[in-house]
C-alpha cells in the first residue's frame, strides 16, 4: 500500500501525507472519536479528486471528505483518505444578483461568503455558530443551520444545484427536474441513471411512502436530519401531487459525504435586511420558567430565540474573552433567552419589546428584561456563541459530552421534553447543559461523563439509547443540525423503522457500491461508545512539568480542546488567533492541531519523557507564542504556554542549541554589546559583518538587527540630575521596570516614559530587579525564567501595591507578572505574585485609569493635531488592554488613534529574525498590517508599543512605528511641571 501511495502522491497537483503526524492531527475532528487515517490528501483541483475516487476504488479503501473539521458526531474521521478541500477549494465562481444566486466551492468560509456578498446587498442565511470559519461543503455534509434557522432554515432549503463525482468517478450535476427530465434521467443507463431508477423504484412504492410519513420525525420539525432525507424526497413532484421538483441536492445535504463528492454548490441568497433589530435579553429562575416564556416569545414573532442557561454562563466568568460580553447579564439567572425582534426603527423595536415583557410578566414569567442595541448586540452573540467550546474549560477529566446534544423535538413539545429528559438524567444522578435553539425546539442538551472511565463509556452509550426513546416517544429528530455520524448512526433504524434503515441501506449501496466514500456514518454504524479518543480506565500518568495549571495537570490543559477549530478563522475575521495558520492555511498551524499533537503523546508515549518526540517539535515550529489562544480559544488553551513548557522538555532530553541559547540569554548578550556600543552597532549595521553575525545566529540576512544605546536606561537614570520633587504635588510614586529591551535597545523609549511620568507629577522610582525572562519563557528554557521570576516577585512583594504600581513599556515584559510568573514561581512565592500581578500595567493602562481617576489631563497637553494609526501588542490583546492605547492617544485634545485591525504582526520576538522563519513572518505581517500602513494617509503616525512589531513594520513597509510615550511626550506642555530641577 505504501507503493501504490508514493505512486498516487506523484500523480497529483495537491499533497498527499502519509507520514504518522498528519495522520495524527486528522485522526480527531470536532468530535469526541479518534481513528488514525491510512493518508491525508490535500487536492489542489477537481483533476485530483477524480484520481483519488478511482484509487479508492480500486483498491477498496475509502476517501472521508473533510472542510474545516468542526463536526461533532465524527463525521470526518476514519480509516481511509481523509481528503481536505478547505485549502485550495476557495473560489466564489459566479453570482447573479438578479436571480440572487451565487456558486462557490466547497472550501468557502460562511461568514467569508457573506462579505463577498455584502457590497451586492445579498447574503446567505443559515449561519452556524462556527461561521467564521464553517464551510459550505461541511455545511452542505451537515445540512447546517443555526440561531437563524426559524427564519432562515437549514442548508437545503438554500441549496439549488450540486456538482460532484459519483463512486465510479463520473461527474454529475444535480439540480430542479421537472417530472419529464426527472423520467429522462431514469432511462440512463449509468451510475446517475440508475440512482433514478432507484428512487423512483422506492419513493414511487406506497408501503414505502406510508412508512416513511409514519416513521420519520414529525414535518413540523425544520430542524430533521435523521438519516438520508428521503421524507424530503417523498413530497416531491414525481411521488405527491402537488409537490415540489425533484431535486437529489436534497439527499446530499446531510449526507456526511457518504453518497458524493461535492465540488461545487449553487446557493441561494436573501437579501440583506434594511430593518434594524434588538436582543431582549429575558433573565429567568429557571430552565422549565425560560422554556414557557419562549413559547410565549414566538407568539411575538422574532427572528431569532437563544437559551443559555446558568453553567454556560458560569464558564463565561474565567474566560477573559466573554467577561467583558457579559455587561447585559444581572446577577446569576438559571438561564437567559436571547429574543431578537425587528423594526422600521429603534422605536418601534422598543414597542415590540414592551410587549413581550407585558405579556411574560403577565404570565409570571422572566425578572429582567434588557433590551441591547446597535453594536453591542454582537457582544450579546460572541457571548452565545463562545457557549460550544466555554464547555470544555471544566477542570478533570469530568466534560460536558457531545452525546445526546443534537436532539429536536416540535417547539411546542419543548418544555413537556425536557422535563422529561432532565428526569432520565436524574436517575443516573447526572446534570445537564442546556443552550442554544429555543425557537426551533432544538436545544443542545450535554451531560457531564468522563469518558476515560468503563464507566462512562457505558454511560455514554446508555444515555444516548434513553434519550433515543424519548425523542421517538415525540417523534422528534435525534439529529438537528449536527448530523448523525459516528455518534447517532447506531440508532438510525430504531429512530424511523426497520423497513425505513432497509431503504437507507439500499440507497448507499447503489449510490456507493464499493464503500468509497466516508463508510461507517449514518448506515453500518459501529457502536457509538468505540473509536473514542480515550481507552477507559487506561492509568493516569505523572508528567514532571515547570509550570502550574491551577487544578489540572498538563495533559487536561491541552485536552480542553474540544477541536471547535476556531483556531482555523482568517485574518478577514479579525482577532490574532492563530497568525501561523491564517498565513498558510495549513491545519498543521493551528492551535487544535497543536493540542492534538500534544494529547497524542502525552497519552500514548512510551518514553519517560512524553515530550521527547520530534514530531511535537514539528508542529509546535510555527507557534509564534502570541498568546491569542489564552484569549480567543473559548476553551482557553494557552498554547503559548504549552509550547515553552515542550521545549524545555525538549531541550532537557536532547540538549540546548547555541542559537536558543543565545536568544534565551538576549538581555546578557545585549549586555555585553552595550559595553561597546560604537562598535557592536558598526558591526551589525555592516553589510558583510552584519551578514556574518546573522548567518552565526541562524537570522535571516534580510533582518535588521537592533542597535544599543550609549548609554544603558538603568545607567542614565543613575547618573542624570534627579528631579527635586515639589512633595505637595506628586501624585503617587510608581516603580518603572527597566527590561531588559528598554533598558538596552529603546533606551530614548524608556528615558521618554519616565520623563513623562514625571512631568505629569509623578514620582519614579527603578529598585535593582532582575529582567523579566521573557526571551527564556518563549525558548522554553523555564528554571532559567523560574529563577528570575522569583527573584522580582521578592523584590517587588514589599513594594507594589494598588497604590504603588509597577509600570512597563514593553507589554511582553511588564504582563510577565500577570501572565507567566504566577504559573512559574515557587510555591511559596505564589501568594505574592498574584498580589502583584493586577498592579503590573503597561504605562497605557496606566496612564488612562489616571485620567479616569481626573489626576490626568488633556490641559496637560498642547492643542497641536496628530491622527495616528495603532497596532497594539498580542500580549496586550491576550490580556484585553488595546483599547488602553486607544484611548489613551486621545487625551490631547486634537489627537485622534484608530486601531488597526491587524493580529499578530509576524515577528514575535526572536521568531521572525529566524532565517527558518522569516517568510512566513512576512506573510503574516502582509495580511492586514503591512497592507494597513502602507494605504495610510501621509500625515498619520504609526503607533505600535511592542518593540518587535516596531522592527516588523520598519523592515515591512520601511515606516518607522513610535511607541506611545515617544507621541505623548512630545504632545506635553512646554512650561514646567510639578517638581522643580
Amino acid at each position: 500500500m505504501e507503493e501504490l501511495l508514493l505512486h498516487l502522491k506523484e500523480s497529483l497537483q495537491g499533497d498527499l501525507f502519509m507520514d504518522q503526524t498528519m495522520r495524527i492531527l486528522y485522526a480527531t475532528d470536532a468530535s469526541a472519536y479518534r481513528e488514525m487515517p491510512l493518508a491525508v490528501a490535500i487536492p489542489q483541483t477537481s483533476e485530483d479528486i477524480q484520481k483519488l475516487i478511482f484509487f479508492a476504488q480500486e483498491n477498496r479503501i475509502s476517501l472521508i471528505p473533510r472542510t474545516a473539521g468542526t463536526s461533532l458526531a465524527g463525521q470526518v474521521v476514519g480509516s481511509g483518505i481523509v481528503v481536505d478541500v478547505s485549502k485550495h477549494f476557495t473560489e466564489i465562481l459566479e453570482i447573479n444578483k438578479e436571480e440572487k444566486w451565487v456558486r462557490v466551492q466547497p472550501g468557502v468560509i460562511r461568514d467569508e461568503l457573506n462579505l463577498f456578498l455584502k457590497p451586492y446587498g445579498l447574503f446567505f442565511g443559515p449561519e452556524t455558530s462556527t461561521a467564521n470559519r464553517a464551510m459550505i461543503g461541511g455545511m452542505v455534509g451537515n445540512n447546517s443551520c443555526g440561531s437563524n434557522s426559524l427564519i432562515y432554515k437549514s442548508t437545503r432549503e438554500h441549496v439549488l444545484e450540486i456538482e460532484a463525482f459519483l463512486s465510479d468517478g463520473s461527474k454529475v450535476l444535480f439540480k430542479d427536474l421537472s417530472f419529464e427530465e426527472f423520467t429522462e434521467k431514469c432511462v440512463d443507463t449509468t451510475l446517475e441513471g440508475r440512482l433514478y431508477t432507484q428512487i423512483r423504484s422506492i419513493l414511487g412504492d406506497y408501503k414505502n411512502q406510508a412508512w416513511i410519513r409514519s416513521e420519520f420525525p414529525k414535518p413540523s420539525i425544520d430542524r430533521r436530519n435523521t438519516g438520508y432525507a428521503i421524507d424530503i424526497l417523498v413530497d416531491t413532484d414525481p411521488f405527491t401531487a402537488g409537490g415540489g421538483r425533484f431535486n437529489f441536492s436534497k439527499l446530499i445535504c446531510g449526507s456526511e459525504g457518504t453518497l458524493a463528492f461535492v465540488t461545487s454548490v449553487k446557493l441561494h441568497l436573501n437579501e440583506i435586511s434594511k430593518y434594524p433589530s434588538g436582543l431582549l435579553c429575558v433573565h429567568f429562575y429557571s430552565i422549565e420558567e425560560a422554556l414557557r416564556a419562549n413559547l410565549v416569545a414566538l407568539r411575538h414573532g422574532p427572528l431569532v430565540s437563544e437559551l443559555m442557561d446558568n453553567y454556560i454562563l458560569s464558564c463565561t466568568k474565567s474566560n477573559l474573552e466573554q467577561t467583558q460580553n457579559r455587561f447585559f447579564v444581572q446577577g446569576d439567572p438559571a438561564a437567559i433567552l436571547i429574543v431578537e425582534y425587528d423594526g422600521s426603527d429603534e422605536q418601534e423595536i422598543r414597542r415590540k419589546a414592551n410587549e413581550v415583557e407585558t405579556h411574560m410578566r403577565r404570565e409570571g414569567l422572566g425578572y429582567y428584561f434588557p433590551l441591547i442595541l446597535g453594536e453591542d448586540k454582537k457582544k450579546v452573540w460572541d457571548l452565545r456563541k463562545a457557549g460550544l467550546g466555554l464547555l470544555s474549560n471544566t477542570p478533570g477529566d469530568e466534560k460536558p459530552v457531545a452525546v445526546i446534544e443534537d436532539t429536536a423535538v416540535d417547539v411546542q413539545d419543548l418544555p413537556d421534553y425536557i422535563a422529561e429528559f432532565n428526569q432520565i438524567l436524574s436517575r443516573y444522578n447526572l446534570y445537564s447543559v442546556h443552550y442554544a435553539h429555543a425557537a426551533t425546539g432544538e436545544l443542545h442538551l450535554r451531560p457531564l461523563l468522563n469518558l476515560k472511565t468503563k464507566t462512562g463509556n457505558q454511560l455514554f452509550k446508555e444515555i444516548a439509547f434513553e434519550i433515543a426513546k424519548l425523542v421517538k416517544k415525540y417523534k422528534g429528530s435525534l439529529s438537528g443540525e449536527h448530523g448523525d455520524g459516528r455518534l447517532r448512526g447506531e440508532f438510525i433504524a430504531y429512530m424511523v423503522g426497520e423497513q425505513n434503515y432497509q431503504l437507507l441501506k439500499q440507497i448507499k449501496y447503489t449510490w456507493d457500491p464499493y464503500g468509497v466514500f466516508n463508510p461507517g456514518k449514518i448506515v453500518d454504524t459501529p457502536a457509538m461508545n468505540s473509536f473514542l479518543r480515550y481507552t477507559p480506565d487506561q492509568p493516569n500518568r505523572t508528567i514532571k512539568t515547570v509550570f502550574r495549571y491551577g487544578t489540572q495537570h498538563v495533559l487536561q490543559h491541552a485536552e480542553q480542546c474540544n477541536g471547535s477549530g476556531d483556531c482555523r478563522k482568517s485574518h478577514l475575521s479579525g482577532g490574532t488567533m492563530c497568525p501561523s495558520y491564517m498565513a498558510t492555511r495549513d491545519e498543521k498551524d493551528t492551535t487544535r492541531a497543536r493540542a492534538n499533537i500534544l494529547r497524542e503523546f502525552l497519552t500514548h508515549s512510551p518514553k519517560e519523557n512524553p515530550f521527547d518526540h520530534p514530531e511535537i517539535k514539528e508542529v509546535m515550529d510555527l507557534c509564534l507564542s502570541c498568546k491569542g489562544c489564552k484569549t480567543e480559544c473559548p476553551s482557553s488553551v494557552d498554547m503559548a504556554k504549552l509550547k515553552a513548557e515542550f521545549l524545555q522538555a525538549y531541550h532537557d532530553a536532547n540538549g540546548l542549541p547555541m542559537r536558543t541559547r543565545l536568544v534565551g540569554w538576549v538581555d546578557k548578550v545585549t549586555q555585553m554589546a552595550s559595553y561597546m556600543p560604537a562598535v557592536y552597532n558598526w558591526s551589525v549595521q555592516n553589510r558583510l559583518v552584519g551578514r556574518f553575525i546573522k548567518r552565526m545566529v541562524g537570522f535571516s540576512e534580510k533582518r535588521n538587527l537592533p542597535l544599543v544605546g550609549v548609554i544603558s536606561l538603568r545607567k542614565w537614570f543613575e547618573r542624570r540630575d534627579k528631579p527635586a520633587y515639589d512633595v505637595s504635588q506628586i501624585k503617587r510614586t510608581v516603580y518603572f521596570f527597566c527590561d531588559e529591551f528598554t533598558n538596552y535597545n529603546d533606551v530614548e523609549i524608556g528615558k521618554k516614559a519616565i520623563l513623562l511620568l514625571e512631568k505629569l507629577r509623578y514620582k519614579v522610582l527603578i529598585t535593582d530587579h532582575a529582567f523579566s525572562g521573557r526571551a527564556l519563557i518563549s525558548k522554553g528554557m523555564l528554571r532559567a525564567a523560574k529563577k528570575l521570576a522569583n527573584k522580582n516577585v521578592k523584590i517587588f512583594a514589599s513594594r507594589i501595591n494598588s497604590e504603588t504600581p509597577l509600570v512597563g513599556v514593553e507589554p511582553s515584559t511588564i504582563l510577565s507578572f500577570r501572565d507567566e510568573y504566577v504559573d512559574l514561581v515557587d510555591e511559596h512565592l505564589l501568594e505574592d505574585a498574584e498580589k502583584i500581578a493586577p498592579h503590573a500595567m503597561i504605562i497605557e493602562e496606566f496612564l488612562w485609569k489616571e485620567f479616569e481617576k481626573g489626576n490626568i489631563s488633556s490641559t496637560d497637553f498642547n492643542m497641536s493635531q496628530k491622527a495616528m494609526l495603532v497596532h497594539a501588542h498580542c500580549q496586550q490583546k491576550a490580556w484585553k488592554l488595546q483599547q488602553f492605547t486607544e484611548k489613551v492617544l486621545s487625551i490631547p485634545e486634537n489627537y485622534i488613534a484608530t486601531s488597526i485591525a491587524s493580529g499578530c504582526c509576524g515577528m514575535a520576538g526572536s521568531f521572525g529574525y529566524e532565517k527558518a522563519h522569516f517568510d512566513i513572518s512576512m506573510q503574516i505581517g502582509g495580511l492586514v498590517l503591512f497592507p494597513a500602513v502602507r494605504k495610510k494617509e501621509s500625515e498619520h503616525a504609526i503607533v505600535a508599543p511592542g518593540a518587535s512589531c516596531r522592527h516588523q513594520i520598519k523592515d515591512g513597509t520601511s515606516e518607522r512605528a513610535y511607541h506611545p510615550v515617544e507621541i505623548l511626550y512630545d504632545a506635553l506642555n512646554k512650561e514646567e511641571g510639578g517638581y522643580k530641577k
